[in-house]
Formats: structure tokens, C-alpha cells, sequence
């Protein structure tokens, strides 16, 4: 088993000066707005002029989202049959709405609702379960570069770099196109992040197109109560247990909880931790590690596991190298990788060992343009996904058993893939997932690594 390398700081909190974020009283421009029945109310048939009518059933309907050159695939996930293909122009990013249904696309022009067609309403103690087709709405939240998405606590939040403008919204009516519940802008436009945590607090970046130093807390009324500028490059975020919030730097992270902001230095000088993955069961967050500030394209082969109780910073050793769409989190907050050997490593967060390789795919290489097709991993209802843009292929992981359950193969080489679970979330969590939220070609290309 590998050895970790534990570094720990102090807690501390450096304030700076204000962050001087601008509230604005106008509502969120949108290109379109839904109209009818909102979703997950108590309407069996979706509005008549943009959605087919709603077939009920026996439970939740967890749909995934993959894009591709020209459209987005919709698959059942449990059987990975193709529910629909939705043709899309341009480069597209997925990002979890945060209410069970939805997705943001992040395209040209804004943050596009698209709904994949699967969603439960509550009924007193029990709910009733909702299929319709896939479509692409008409509600778009309009940005100049839209950016990063971050759902917690029933708050979606979105980011749009041209702009520095922040938008709060309720997660359960975000597709319904209704103005923000908190909508605010920073100085400087720059490619950043915002997190709303339970009691209101708003965590967000500071920084300029040139560079980005630090992040400021502000409480429900807009009042500063913590900050910091040190946090160089600072990028991404993930939310731990208790609501810690990590925030990724060049020289390692920003942790934020009870009411402090505490810097967590990486052993080496530059120890960049641009990615991270956060899951409600678990106080560590889980982050990639970078060493060579001056490498056009880094294979990193640790990663980096952030203890928010603790503030100590533990380096894993990984058999192979990965990117940034290889970190997500399982159901009891196992810290998930998918290497470039083609395995799903599996790595207990609390002692830093690595648990288990599970071949998946064949061993691949990073293309050189964050853009272009690679494989990914989604942890969705139970299970783990994994694509193979090389193949065409989707495969469906059971990580406590390491067995692979399903396969198929598309007529398309997917690229990003997200999903939904059809079924009610009071409580939104952060994953990309990003999912987990980017990394190196997005200091060229904005991170969007």
C-alpha cells in the first residue's frame, strides 16, 4: 500500500479587505421561460407544448447524460437502453439543477435547462415515480461564459465568468426560469466558484482575468465574516460532511468551517489542487495533485485527500496517472479514481489505502486539448460509470462486489456524462464532478478542467 505524506497547518483566518460584492436589483435575464405546470408538481402531464405526456412508474427512474459532437444521449441507468438523443451544436457541459430532473447545459448564451424526463413527487408519506421524454427546454439563464454550477442544501448556484455575476437559486424550481433568490456580482470578472451553505453564508472566489488569489465569506446580509488571499490560483470546490468547504489553490487548499477559513499548505511548493470531490458522508475531500507548474500537460499519479476536521492534507500514491474527470465519490464516501490503466481505483478515505483496482477499460492516454473525448466517471444511484470515447462504450460498476454489471455501446463517442436520480432530493450535493470542478487547461482555457 502506499505511504501517505501528511502536511498540517494550523487554523487561522487572514482577513482582507472587503470583497465589495455588488447586489442587483434586477431579476435574472432569461433567453426563454417554461410555461404550465411547474416541474414536480402534481401535473401527470407535462406542459402540453414542450413535453410529452407522463407515464408513472414503480420507483425512481435515474436517467444518465452524455454529450457528444453535436447532441446529448440520454440512457436509462439501470438498463443503459437509449432513452433519447437531443441534438445540440457547440462544445456542451453538464451540471446536476439540483431537483432530482434536471440538468444545466452550459452552452453558448447561458445555462440551459434540460430535462431528462424522470422526476417523483411527494404524496404524504410515499411518492409517486414520473418518466416523459427527454427535452431541451426553454428556460436559460443568460452568460456571457458560463461557468461553474454548485448545488448544496437546495441551492443551486451559478457562476459566469465574463461577468462575475453569482446567481442563487431555489434547486426545486430552477427549471421553471424564476428569478434568482440571491443574485449578486464580484469587482472583477474571472473564472470562479460560489457556494451557499445552509444558514445563507455565501463562499465566493476573488480575482481578476489575470490571476485569482483568494475567497471571501460573506453571511445572509451580504456582511464579510471571513477571508483570505491566499490561495493562489485558487479553483474548484467541493463540500465535506458538516458543511466544510474546500477550496483548491497552487500551493494546496482553503478549508472553510465553523465560521473559519484555515489554509492547508501542500508539501511542496507548487502542490496545485484544481479538482476535488466532496460527499455528504465524509469529512475528506478528495483532490488531484500537481507538481510541475511548467508542464503544458501533467500526468499526475497522486492524489490528495483533505481531512476538514483536522486540516491535514494526505498524498496517495496511485498505480496510475488519471485527469480531471476521473475523481467522483461512491454512496458511503469512498474516494473513486479512474486511471489511465483503464482500472477504477478505489481508495479508503479515513487511512488513505488503496482498497482496489477494478479493471473497467482498456488502458488509454490523455488527449492534449482538455476538449476532447476521454473517459469519465459518474457515481450515480448506486452505481459507477464509466465511458470509453474509444470504444463508444458505457459500463456500469458495482464497487463493492468489483464487478462490472452492464455494458453497451453507442453510436457515439461520449465525452461528458452526468445524470439524474428521478427522484426527490431535498439536498443537493456537489459532484463532477464534477462532478468535481477543473483543472489545468482551464489556466489557458479558464480552467474548465
Amino acid at each position: 500500500m502506499p505511504t501517505p505524506t501528511r502536511t498540517t497547518l494550523a487554523r487561522g483566518v487572514r482577513r482582507g479587505p472587503a470583497l465589495g460584492l455588488l447586489a442587483l436589483a434586477v431579476p435574472a435575464v432569461l433567453a426563454g421561460c417554461a410555461s404550465g405546470e411547474p416541474a414536480g408538481t402534481d401535473a401527470r402531464t407535462a406542459p402540453a407544448e414542450t413535453t410529452a405526456q407522463a407515464t408513472e412508474a414503480a420507483a425512481a427512474t435515474a436517467r444518465l447524460a452524455l454529450t457528444y459532437d453535436g447532441g446529448v444521449v440520454v440512457l436509462d441507468a439501470q438498463t443503459l437502453e437509449q432513452v433519447a438523443d437531443l441534438p445540440l451544436e457547440g462544445f456542451t457541459r453538464l451540471n446536476p439543477a439540483g431537483d432530482g430532473r434536471h440538468l444545466l447545459a452550459s452552452t453558448t448564451g447561458g445555462f440551459r435547462a434540460l430535462d431528462l424526463g424522470a422526476w417523483a413527487e411527494a404524496h404524504g408519506d410515499h411518492h409517486h415515480y414520473w418518466t416523459s421524454e427527454p427535452r431541451l427546454t426553454d428556460v436559460t439563464y443568460a452568460a456571457e461564459e458560463p461557468g461553474h454550477v454548485v448545488v448544496h442544501g437546495g441551492r443551486t448556484v451559478l457562476f459566469d465568468d465574463g461577468t462575475g455575476q453569482v446567481r442563487v437559486l431555489d434547486s426545486a424550481h430552477v427549471a421553471e426560469g424564476e428569478a434568482p433568490v440571491r443574485e449578486l456580482t464580484t469587482p472583477s470578472a474571472h473564472h470562479g466558484v460560489a457556494v451557499q451553505l445552509g444558514d445563507d453564508t455565501l463562499l465566493v472566489t476573488e480575482g481578476t482575468e489575470e490571476a485569482r488569489s483568494g475567497v471571501r465569506v460573506l453571511d445572509a446580509d451580504g456582511e464579510e465574516i471571513a477571508a483570505s488571499d491566499e490561495c493562489p490560483g485558487v479553483h474548484g470546490e467541493a463540500v465535506a460532511a458538516g458543511e466544510a468547504v474546500v477550496v483548491g489553490c497552487e500551493d494546496g487548499v482553503l478549508v472553510y468551517a465553523d465560521g473559519e477559513l484555515t489554509k492547508v499548505q501542500a508539501p511542496d511548493a507548487y502542490g496545485r489542487i484544481g479538482n476535488q470531490a466532496g460527499s455528504e458522508e465524509s469529512p475528506i475531500v478528495l483532490g488531484d495533485y500537481k507538481t510541475d507548474p511548467d508542464a503544458e500537460l501533467e500526468r499526475p499519479t497522486r492524489i490528495s485527500l483533505v481531512d476538514t476536521r483536522t486540516g491535514e492534507l494526505t498524498l496517495v500514491d496511485l498505480p496510475s496517472s488519471y485527469t480531471f474527470r476521473s475523481l467522483a465519490r461512491g454512496d458511503d464516501g469512498e474516494a473513486l479514481v479512474l486511471g489511465t490503466d483503464g482500472a477504477l481505483h478505489v481508495v479508503d478515505p479515513e487511512s488513505g489505502e488503496l482498497e482496489s483496482s477494478i479493471p473497467v477499460i482498456d488502458a488509454w492516454e490523455e488527449p492534449a486539448e482538455w476538449q476532447e473525448p476521454r473517459p469519465a466517471v459518474l457515481a450515480l444511484d448506486g452505481s459507477v460509470y464509466v465511458t470509453d470515447p474509444v470504444t463508444r462504450s458505457v459500463h456500469a460498476v458495482d464497487v463493492e462486489t468489483g464487478e462490472v454489471w452492464k455494458s453497451v455501446q453507442l453510436d457515439v463517442a461520449p465525452n461528458e456524462i452526468s445524470g439524474v436520480s428521478g427522484d426527490v432530493e431535498v439536498h443537493g450535493t456537489d459532484e463532477h464532478g464534477d462532478e468535481a470542478h477543473g483543472d489545468e487547461a482551464h489556466d489557458e482555457a479558464h480552467d474548465h478542467e
